[in-house]
Order: C-alpha cells, then structure tokens, then sequence
C-alpha cells in the first residue's frame, strides 16, 4: 500500500466531524482535555501502525532470511555414498582418471585439491607469430575429429585427434599398487595425417603439473633443459615421481632428437594456465639435430629459474606450475610416467617402469580386454551390426566414459521467495563446497554436469560398469539442499565457471529439471543386483526427498496437474518464452505464461517417479513410505491424465493454458523482429504444438496397452507429414507454425524439429515394451521399433563415418549433425538403440 493511501485511510472520523461542523457553521471544538484525549489515542494508533510495520518488516526480513538459509543447507539424510569415497583408500582404482573432460588430453585426482596433468601442443613455423597451441577443447578452433577410441572408464584409454595435417594418438594405463591409486604411464604419439609426407612439420609438446595447494614439486634438471624428473609429496598421494622419457620414432624404440624447454612457476588458476604459456612463448630457439639443417621455434624460457609472477606480474602463491617443452620432428612417440612412492615400497621385488614394451604390451592386452567385454556386454557382433557400426558402438561408450569428470566447488544460488513475480530482490547465495563425479554432454560445449542429462549418461554407463553408475548417482543426491532440491546445472570450480555466461551461473531453487536419475533407479529394480540393491537402501531416503520437493514445488492450478515454475516472461522480442527447467527450452508452449498452465511432460515424469519410489519403498520393506507412495501412484493413472490432458479438438495429449497460435515475429525497425499477437486473443485452452511433449505418456510407457489413447499416440507418431522422418521422430511436427521458427532474432530453433537421440530411445523403448505386450497394438508397434530404429541408427552411423563426431542433434530435412560437437552425453544412447537394450 502507497504511503499517501495509507494517510488518507487514517483518521476518518475526527476529519468527517470537524468539516461537518465547519460546513453548518456551528463551533469548532477546542476542549484541551479532548484535544490531548485524541493526542493520546491517535499515538496509540500511530504506535501500532509502527509496531504492525515493523512486525510485518521483521517478519518478511526473517522469513527470507529462513528460505536463503534453507537454500544453502545440505540436506540432513545420510549420505548415499560412503565417507571418503573417493579417497585412494577407498577407491584406489578411481583416484586418478582423465576428469578433466575440458581438456584434450589430461588427468588430475578425485580430490578438492587435487594434482592435475596435462598436455597442450603446438605446431611451429606454420602462421606467422606464435603458434596456435591447443589444449582445451573448443568448439571451433579446428580440431577434429577427435574422440576416444576406447576407455573403460576407470584403467586404460586411447584417443585420436586430427589437428589439420597432423594426427594425436594420447593412450593411458593405470597399474595398481600401494595405497595411494598406483602408477599409471602416458604415450602420445604424433604422426602426419597423410602418408608419404615429405615436408613433416616440427611439433612443440607440452607437458605439465599443477598442484592446487600447498603440495611441493622439486624438478631434478639434466642437460640442455631435459628434465630427469620430477619429485613430489602430498598428504593424499605420499611420495611420487614424475619422468618424461626421451622421444622414440613410433611403435619402436629408435631415439629421436628433441629439443627442451622448461618452465616453472606460481599456479596462476587454472583457467589462465593456457595464457601464461602463451605469453611466455617470446624467445626464438634452435632445433639442432645432428647432421640436418637447424630450425627456427619459439619455447619457453630456456632455465629452470622460479618464476612467481602471474600474467599480471603479481605473485599468486596458489601452488606450483611446471611445464617441460619437448620440439622435435614429425613422426614421433613421448611417454610419461608417473610412479607412486607407496607402490614400491614392502614389496618382495622392484616394480619396472611402465614404459616401453612393458607399455605396448599393457596397452595391446587392455584394448583386447576391452573389445571382449564390449561384445559380451551388448553383443553387436552376435546380433549382426557390421564392424562399422561395432566401432561407433565402442566411440560411443568411450567417449561418454572419457568425458566423465570430478568437479569440486560453490554454486551460486538464487532462494525460492515462493512469490512468483514479487518484486522482493534477494541476492544469490554461495551453496557450500560440494564434489561432482559425472559424466558431461560435450566436452566442447558442456564440460560440466547437467541433471536431466546425467540420467540418460547413466542409463548407458551402467550397463558398462554399475558402480560408476552409484558413484555419479551417489554424488549428485550429495547436492540436495535441505528442502529437496538440486540444481539442474551445476558450475563447480574455476575451470568451469570461466566457461560459463554470467547469466547462466546463478541457479534457482523454485525450478526443476525432469527427474531422469530415476530411469536408471529404475534399471537397478530390474537387475535385482545386490551391490545396487545395498546403495539404493542407502540413497532411498535422498531419492525421496528429491521426489517429494518436486511434487510439492512444482504442484499445478487444480490437483493432480503440475507446472513447470522459471518459464521466460512474455517479452516482445520472444516468439514462445522459454521453459528451460523442463530440458526443452524453447519447445512451443502456452503462448502468454501464467499459473494457470498443466504441463503434460512434467505430470508423466512425476507419475513415473511415484511409480518408481512406490517400487522401491515396497522392495526395501520401508511401509510408511510405500503407503504414501501407492495412493499417489495410484491417482495419477491414465484416468486423470485423461482428465487433465487429453484435448478432444487435437486428438492428442497436450499442455494447457492461457494460449492462442496468432503470434510470430515480425521486422520493426529499428528494434528489430518483435513478436506481434493477432486474433483469435489467448484464451485457456489446450495447447495445439504436436511433438515430444505430445508423446510423453507413450514415451514413459504410462498407457495401458489396451488404452483407446495408444492407437493415435502411434498415429501421429508415423505420420510423414508430423513426427516421423527419414532420420528419427521430430521434436516438433512438420505441421505446426513452430515448426523450424526462430524464438528471438538471435535465437535460433532447438526443440523445432531436429530429431533428438535421448527422446528417440525413449520412443524406441516404448515401442519395443508394447510390441512384447499383448493388445490391439502389438504388432505395429513392432513393427514401428524395427523402421524407427534402422532409421536413427542408420542415420547416425552415416554421420559418425563422415564426420567423425556424434552431434548433439540432427536434421529432420537431410539427417546432417547439428548443435555442438562431439556430443557424446545422451547421443550415445545410439550403443543401446543398437543393442535393442532398453
């Protein structure tokens, strides 16, 4: 209420009486006893007001205060995990790993203070000044393709990069020992993309260590700037040593000659670690091998001087930074050896280095161990796919297994005020320091964890290897705060923050994200395996909470409906505002935002989580919850979701709300293109936009297989001229005004047609489920998994083999990859379309 409101609403009565004498001219009452009555009383009045106020104030301030606090508040369950999980003693096999996904090649420890190693590498004399110097992976500078050929996820890896005329081979080999993850040993090979190359290029690598803390490295330095080694000490690693071993011609053990550089400084944070050698790149070398003609490079400065300044010239302080250049001619291998302290010592015999033939042989016998357990894993040979699509089977499962990370850090936090559009302003609060083992989208584009899309990793880790599985889902039931909720992006660290847009940064605890870790929850019901059994026991009550917050959080207009909170506001320059926490982003829905809507996508994930949490409480014996669970189950059945959902005039299940399909975007100069809102006005109604959302009870396998909604859920699904293409269902159908349209004028399609792997495999696996199920239907749609499956897989091995990359989508027009590269999160859902594995 406005401050002059509330004066005119004060003291009507005195005011009334005193002009109504005035008006009849009779006298003014001027009694001093009445006057400081009325004194007396109005400051009572006045007292209370400023009481109620500052009541009301305190009140709001403390409540706010309540909900920022919640916010940040780890939830008090226990943990899912055990303590120090991943410490070397617990998972010594797991400390150290290639999680550091951002990077092209590099591995650091699972630690909140961990020891890193990377390589960057540069090809000199190529462009005039400094070389081009790769190191994180990025989207257009170049590289590619590029992906690991194999990785298992835990011991052992090879990738290939093609960097213009030149092709990296960087494998990986773990050796345990000890108590503190074991040795391991690097082989980077370096060769020319094509055969019979007579001008072979002169090539810098670089190979570096950085600790984090406090932890110290002392370099042991031999001739001509060639490190012999480099020894260290940390509480979580003991003793260790690092030794670059002297280059060798390929698949042999011919010495070649290199020339070395070195340089030794302050961490200057992790994400400046690519422009500090940049800048230290000034000096001009010679590559002098004996009898051949010398070569101009540019190296790092030649003397193993401490340099304590940053690139700003202050002295950082925050751990040590050492780099080896190694510059030599094209073709040539490198190895790294690391050797833990703890491995050698109490043993009846010395260990010999992991080098050489010892490494050859190590690596050969891993990738023939790998290649055996991947076809008895998903038995692509046995049902008849050919090598070409057995290898991009293995590139899936390898690079998603590649691209987990370990991410330790704070995330910014916006508290739930539960006002939808008040204007109360709070500031974003610091969550506490969490870690984060989980697999990544792309390691170009996304290399940090999303929630919505880690269920679908899982879905294909854990046929590979379950307990990566419980460690991933273990860790991100460890960022529930203490109302239930996590956020769907998750920015931990440095390194990952300085990738990030600001206005990306900050989650907010009113929205969700599909509940898709309950998918792979699901698969752990089924197997019936022990070890999952013993971990869901663990996590049950987390799993709970988290379901509960969204039940509650996201609870609809009318019982039993849901709504997505944090859709976009209706601005001008926005076709369909967004609803980026249902995963969809820019997927038509109602055209004017309000309470109003029911979201049809977010009720069927609700529904499968009660079915889900319902299974899982009565196979744990835990009867409270499973008495609270069935009943909610049980009402959202196909019944209601008839009710709310089914829109007779479409013929399909959809969204409702305050819509109307008379908008687009038009030119307004100067502004640009600006929405314009025609007849007929938005009114409540379903939501005509045919596509995914539409399919959402079929993808989920909520119909009954009897239901009279299955046969025009396959209906739409096979039409030409709506979802089904060439290359896979379409996001959006054909026929829709959405179809293919920019949201903003620099916001192009997304959800608008492309075809998309994670919501074809859910097709896919509902079409396999009732074309085993008897019922009127059965035999379409088997025969709809067989044409849909040969298409997407089709499609996708077509694209791997001409690219070299899996995309994050692809076009329903002509099947090209689209969106970012490699995208090898939910894409590799592909390994399990081809498996028939569902």
């Amino acid at each position: 209420m406005a401050r002059g409101e509330r004066r005119r609403r004060g003291a009507p009565a005195d005011g009334a009486r005193t002009a109504e004498r005035v008006a009849r001219g009779g006298p003014v009452r001027r009694d001093g006893r009445g006057g400081r009555a009325r004194g007396a009383a109005g400051g009572a009045a006045l007292a209370i007001v400023v009481l109620s106020l500052a009541l009301g104030l305190s009140s709001r301030w403390l409540l706010a205060w309540y909900r920022s606090r919640r916010a940040v508040m780890l939830h008090s369950a226990p943990p899912a995990l055990p303590p120090d999980s991943s410490s070397p003693t617990v998972a010594p096999d797991l400390f150290w790993g290639t999680y550091r996904p951002h990077v092209y090649f590099g591995m650091k420890t699972r630690s909140p203070q961990p020891l890193l190693t990377g390589l960057m590498w540069a090809q000199q004399g190529t462009t005039p000044g400094t070389p081009k110097l790769r190191h994180t992976c990025e989207q257009g500078d170049g590289v590619g393709p590029y992906g690991w050929e194999f990785h298992d996820g835990v011991s052992f890896g090879r990738q290939h990069i093609q960097d213009g005329a030149l092709r990296l081979t960087t494998e990986f080999v773990k050796r345990p020992g000890g108590q503190h993850g074991g040795d391991w040993s690097w082989r980077v090979t370096v060769e020319p993309q094509a055969s019979g190359t007579s001008a072979l290029p002169l090539v810098s690598l670089f190979f570096y260590v950085v600790t984090d803390g406090k932890e110290v490295l002392v370099p042991e330095i031999g001739a001509k700037g060639q490190l012999k080694f480099i020894s260290g000490h940390t509480s979580e690693l003991g003793d260790f040593r690092f030794t670059l071993l002297a280059p060798t011609s390929p698949g042999d053990t011919t010495p070649k000659y290199g020339s070395y550089n070195v340089f030794w400084s302050s961490n200057p944070g992790l994400p400046l670690l690519t422009e500090m050698v940049k800048s230290r790149l000034n000096n001009w070398f010679q590559h002098r091998p004996p009898g051949a003609s010398p070569e101009r490079y540019l190296g790092l400065p030649e003397s193993l001087k401490w340099d304590d300044r940053g690139p700003s010239g202050q002295g950082q302080g925050q751990g040590q930074f050492l780099i080896q250049q190694v510059t030599l001619k094209v073709p040539f291998s490198v190895e790294l050896v690391f050797e833990s302290g703890s491995a050698r010592t109490g043993g009846s015999q010395a260990l010999e280095q992991l080098a050489g033939s010892l490494l050859t042989h190590a690596l050969e016998s891993h990738a023939e161990a790998f290649r055996e357990r991947f076809e008895k894993t998903f038995q692509l040979k046995e049902k008849g796919l050919s090598p070409e699509e057995q290898a991009l089977g293995q590139g899936a499962l390898s690079g998603l297994l590649g691209g987990i990370g370990y991410f330790y850090g704070q995330s910014l936090v916006l508290p739930d005020m539960e006002v939808e559009g008040s204007d109360q302003k709070v500031d974003p609060v610091l969550f506490p320091s969490v870690p984060l083992f989980t697999a990544v989208p792309s390691r170009s584009f996304f290399p940090r964890g999303f929630l919505w899309d880690e269920g679908f990793h899982q879905l294909v880790i854990q046929r590979w290897d379950p307990r990566l599985t419980r460690e991933a889902i273990g860790h991100w039931l460890g960022l529930l705060n203490a109302d239930g909720w996590i956020g769907r992006e998750q920015v931990l660290g440095d390194e990952a923050r300085a990738r990030v847009p600001s206005e990306f940064l900050v989650q907010r605890t009113a929205h969700a994200n599909p509940p898709t870790l309950l998918l792979p929850v699901a698969h752990m019901l089924d197997g019936g395996d022990p070890a999952d059994l013993a971990f869901l026991r663990r996590a049950f009550p987390r799993l709970r909470a988290w379901f509960s917050w969204l039940h509650h959080s996201q609870a609809g207009p009318v019982p039993l409906s849901y709504r997505w909170r944090g859709r976009d506001p209706a601005l001008p320059t926005l076709l369909n505002p967004k609803t980026l926490p249902s995963g969809l982003d820019d997927y038509p829905r109602a055209s004017h935002p309000s309470a109003s809507e029911r979201h049809l996508d977010l009720r069927c994930w609700v529904a499968l989580g009660s079915r889900v949490l319902m299974r899982l409480a009565e196979q744990l014996g835990e009867a409270e919850a499973a008495a609270e669970l069935g009943p909610l189950a049980a009402s959202l059945e196909e019944e209601s979701l008839d009710e709310l959902h089914w829109a007779p005039e479409l013929g399909v299940f959809a969204d409702f709300g305050n819509h109307t399909k008379a908008v687009q975007l038009k030119p307004r100069p100067p502004q640009g293109l600006m929405r314009v809102v025609g007849r007929p006005h938005p009114h409540l109604q379903y939501v005509d936009a045919l596509g995914y959302v539409s399919l959402f009870p079929f993808l989920l396998r909520l119909l009954d297989p009897n239901s009279p909604r299955l046969g025009p859920m396959l209906d739409v699904l096979a039409d030409r001229r709506q979802l089904w293409s060439p290359f896979g269902l379409r996001s959006l159908a054909a026929s829709s005004p959405f179809y293919s349209q920019r949201n903003s004028e620099h916001d192009p399609p997304y959800w608008r047609g492309a075809v998309w792997l994670n919501v074809n495999y859910l097709a896919l696996g509902a079409l396999h489920y009732y074309g085993h199920l008897e019922g009127p239907h059965q035999a379409r749609a088997a025969r709809l998994h067989r044409e849909l499956r040969a298409n997407l897989v089709g499609n996708v091995r077509r694209q791997y083999q001409a690219t070299g990359f899996l995309w994050e989508q692809y076009s329903d027009q002509d099947g090209r990859g689209m969106g970012c590269r490699p995208f090898q999160g939910w894409t590799s859902l592909v390994l399990l379309a081809m498996a028939e594995d569902y």
